[in-house]
């Protein structure tokens, strides 16, 4: 029976390992047997993450969507109630981009809201 021989293959996975730890610190990105332990470690942390994301951004838009509807005398749970009112159906990152980019329209929005709450 043929030798079987295995180099070409253990390289090709510690290269693979070695290149995801590119920019890692100290051994890390250099020996094999850290460098695989940093990138399991930093794909768990990626796929945390990418949900976790998600949770983030929501409560940005909710705090942009919160601090422009204070400047004109409404709470954040007082102009959504109102936007529902309304009928407007516009998520929470759009709001936020309105609010921050365009105050103008943000306004007429909250005057729509307040209109509903009456």
């Amino acid at each position: 029976m043929a030798r079987v021989k295995r180099g070409v293959a253990a390289h090709a996975r510690h290269k693979k390992v070695l290149e995801m730890a590119t920019g890692y610190r100290g051994r890390a990105k250099d020996a094999f047997r850290v460098g695989v332990q940093k990138v399991e470690k930093g794909l768990q942390y990626a796929y945390r993450d990418r949900r976790n994301k998600k949770r983030s951004f929501r409560g940005l838009w909710i705090q942009r969507i919160n601090a422009g509807v204070r400047e004109h005398g409404l709470t954040y749970s007082q102009f959504m109630n109102g936007m529902k009112k309304a009928g407007v159906e516009l998520d929470r990152k759009v709001l936020a981009d309105i609010a921050m980019h365009e105050p103008e329209s943000f306004k007429l929005l909250v005057q729509q809201a307040q209109a509903a709450l009456k």
